[in-house]
């Protein structure tokens, strides 16, 4: 390959990333940029805090019950809970410790019992398990 052309598409890719980003931090501060896209993915940007030792907390306390759900639906939180699966302890202990709202909570810590009691009885297997817990409704 030519070093001419391999500088070319080095530099474009270059300026890609650069314009990409740029337009990502001007949405980012202007509403008037803002697509309804980058809307529906910050929509529940305003539920997320830090605590004390720099984890994610998701809190809801504020929030009507539909979009407490809605907003663990598509949290980064609820995928990393779900990888605690099949520890049904250390996934409530995850719950307590990193959801904030009385409504969520009790759902979520009552979603995860009624899980647990089925499959620990035979009822569904474990991939069933996994999908029920990925649906919270």
């Amino acid at each position: 390959m030519d070093k001419s052309l391999f500088i070319f598409i080095l530099i474009g890719v270059g300026f890609l990333y650069f314009i990409t980003n740029f337009v990502g931090d001007i949405q980012e501060e202007d509403d008037r940029y803002q697509n309804t896209e980058y809307k529906m993915e910050h929509k529940f940007d305003k539920y997320y805090t830090t605590d004390s030792i720099g984890q994610q907390i998701l809190d809801l306390t504020d929030a009507p019950p539909a979009v407490q759900i809605e907003a663990w639906n598509a949290s980064p939180l609820k995928d990393e809970f779900l990888t605690l699966y099949p520890d049904f302890s250390e996934m409530k202990h995850y719950v307590k410790d990193r959801v904030r709202g009385e409504y969520i909570t009790q759902k979520l810590l009552k979603h995860i019992g009624d899980v647990e009691d089925k499959f620990f009885s035979g009822k569904i297997d474990s991939e069933q398990a996994k999908r029920m817990l990925d649906k919270l409704r």
